[in-house]
């Protein structure tokens, strides 16, 4: 099962912004700010599966959806991004973080999850 789907990169820039949607949303969340942030960032926009993970043991915790976003973003060859997660996204950052640090510069959390 694929966890990311409609994968695109947006703009221009050298620093690399992750836009991460939460729960239940798609990537338009940020239909209001691709147009602005695009003209400065090099921005990575993509659509969490999450309703076929909900039903897969494998996808219980935010630590697979974690793995995921790395996976992404090691095959996109990006480092130092400013990670930028909303919701439940928020808290999958904070985990892909703490298991690569090397991938991220920033986290900014929009109303992320308080736990697990």
């Amino acid at each position: 099962m694929n966890m990311i789907t409609n994968v695109r990169i947006e703009g221009k820039g050298e620093q690399a912004v992750v836009l991460s949607h939460g729960y239940g949303g798609s990537q338009s969340t940020w239909d209001h700010v691709v147009p602005h942030l695009s003209q400065r960032y090099r921005l990575l926009l993509f659509d969490w599966n999450f309703k076929g993970a909900i039903d897969a043991s494998k996808y219980s915790s935010f630590t697979a959806f974690a793995d995921a976003l790395i996976a992404l973003i090691d095959r996109l060859k990006l480092k130092g991004t400013v990670f930028l997660g909303h919701s439940m996204s928020g808290m999958i950052g904070c985990i892909a973080s703490v298991k690569r640090p090397d991938l991220f510069s920033h986290l900014v959390l929009i109303a992320a999850s308080p736990r697990q």
